[in-house]
């Protein structure tokens, strides 16, 4: 793509901004968020109408597609992953199709319209669901995670159309819902068959591009142990205590992980307890006890197969040496998971996008590693599809209190958005 495209592409964004930022703080202002994590369901319909309605005055050949837990029950049964038992009364994905030279390569936007609730309201300066721009930065719940982004790609096609410029291949954008949840909205959209020859998932990247992210299993060990009076603590068996011997054996497997596994994007392979519940009173040996684990594991080096035994095994052996442990082994429940993600340096998906960034920015891209998981694996590992990840707004403001995104990356994401479309459809 020439200089000349792009001075056309910016001076078209400048005139147009207002209306750009415009449509941004419409759909912010739309209370599309996640119930129980979308195991109670989901408030996205709003939203997603919304878009239908955009994506048709600007053309598109739409598709709503209505979410289904027998879908996702057999992408868990096909693929390991999927999250089962949500509430999907009135969610659904929506695909917008701009279609041209089918000769040329096609280009996927991939965002989720489902925001996390926003806490306690009376903690936010301004009210989460009212987007307002204070110096340049604009507030509101989803702004960063991920209405940005999702928008962005939307208005670089609008940009590309409003400079009278023809998209050299087709464009899709899939705006998927229960991604809070854990990714079933991009799951289904997968299952329902969505291709293309490359992929842009859009969540906030700190204007950085990722091109890896860590995989993630969650783990509950549940302990029982022996009730009775602390003064005949000898009479009891605690359960805190087999909790703590069995926290430390894991410790000592993350430790050895952390000497054994590198990677130039990510960092080390780490396992965290989150949580830890158990007794009743100072003065009564507790005859229960769990913890909550979040293991993080990096993609290709390790498996989601390798974690669960090496856990496991762990679990055992501490189980074994315990004459109690060993006629009362722990519960271990596996309540979430999700694959690593990582994208080859020098693909071409790649390199048209540090091109596009350049001319639109004038500076050379970082590409880096991700410790959160995104939709960005399920677009590479079980689609199989080139997928790189960049957005505006940062990962820190994901779920925060007063969650923002400046104004000026927003519209450089849609300029970067539209050069790459040019570049990589090509």
């Amino acid at each position: 793509m020439t200089n000349q495209v792009n001075t056309k592409l910016k001076e078209t964004l400048e005139k147009n901004k207002q209306e750009y930022i415009g449509y941004l703080k419409d759909l912010i202002a739309i209370d599309t968020r996640d119930l129980g994590h979308g195991i109670d369901g989901g408030l996205e319909k709003e939203g997603q109408e919304y878009l239908i309605k955009l994506f048709e005055k600007l053309g598109a050949d739409v598709k709503v597609d209505p979410m289904k837990e027998e879908v996702i029950q057999q992408f868990y049964k096909d693929h390991g992953e999927g999250n089962l038992g949500h509430n999907y009364d009135d969610r659904f994905n929506v695909y917008a199709s701009f279609k041209a030279d089918p000769s040329k390569k096609s280009l996927m936007f991939n965002g989720h319209i489902d925001v996390m609730p926003p806490g306690d309201e009376t903690l936010w300066d301004n009210p989460p669901f009212e987007p307002v721009i204070k110096d340049g930065i604009l507030y509101g719940r989803g702004t960063a995670d991920m209405k940005g982004g999702l928008m962005a790609a939307i208005m670089a096609v609008k940009l590309l159309k409003d400079a009278e410029i023809d998209l050299p291949g087709e464009v899709i954008i899939t705006s998927v819902c229960d991604e809070e949840g854990g990714g079933n909205g991009s799951m289904q959209a997968i299952a329902s068959g969505q291709r293309a020859d490359g992929v842009v998932v859009c969540e906030g990247t700190d204007q950085e591009l990722i091109l890896a992210h860590m995989g993630f299993v969650f783990f509950r060990v549940e302990f029982s142990g022996i009730a009775c009076h602390s003064g005949m603590k000898t009479k009891g068996v605690n359960a805190i205590e087999k909790a703590i011997k069995t926290i430390n054996a894991l410790n000592e497997l993350e430790h050895k992980w952390l000497l054994k596994y590198k990677h130039p994007l990510l960092p080390p392979p780490n396992l965290n307890i989150g949580v830890i519940k158990g007794g009743t009173a100072g003065s009564t040996v507790p005859d229960e006890c769990y913890f909550e684990t979040c293991v993080h594991y990096l993609p290709n080096l390790m498996s989601k197969k390798q974690i669960e035994e090496e856990f496991m095994d762990t679990i055992n052996r501490v189980a074994k040496s315990d004459p109690f442990l060993e006629k009362n082994p722990p519960k271990v429940t596996i309540y979430q998971a999700g694959n690593g993600f990582e994208m080859d340096l020098d693909h071409g998906l790649v390199n048209s996008f540090k091109n596009s960034f350049k001319l639109a920015m004038d500076k050379e891209v970082k590409a880096v590693g991700s410790p959160a998981g995104c939709d960005s694996r399920l677009w590479r590992s079980i689609a199989k599809m080139p997928t790189i990840q960049f957005g505006p707004g940062s990962l820190k403001m994901a779920h925060a209190i007063n969650e923002c995104v400046p104004v000026e990356e927003y519209l450089n994401a849609i300029l970067i958005y539209a050069n790459l479309i040019l570049d990589y459809c090509k």
